[in-house]
């Protein structure tokens, strides 16, 4: 990461624009960190799986402010959403 930040710094493409680091072979799932950490740790930790359908009801019952950590988990564990965007290139540069 800091390579990237570093040649980053001297490039005209990222001038007043958003760098997003996205590393193509660096994305895992929880599941996988989940396994790659029982490998590791040779331990097997409790996996408990929750459906969308209760996600979404645990978060309309919630109080205000957990709601809003629980909209995040959400928006982060179930769509994705911090990997899965299209960068807008009038604001936005991938370092990749």
């Amino acid at each position: 990461m800091a390579t990237y930040t570093i040649k980053a710094i001297d490039d005209p493409r990222t001038l007043n624009k958003n760098l997003y680091m996205r590393p193509p072979a660096n994305i895992y799932s929880i599941n996988e960190l989940i396994s790659l950490w029982e490998k590791r740790t040779c331990k097997t930790l409790e996996r408990i799986y929750i459906p969308e359908e209760q996600v979404l009801k645990n978060i309309q019952e919630a109080p205000e402010t957990m709601n809003f950590f629980l909209s995040i988990a959400r928006a982060c564990f179930v769509d994705g959403d911090q990997t899965n965007f299209k960068i807008e290139p009038s604001f936005g540069v991938e370092a990749c």
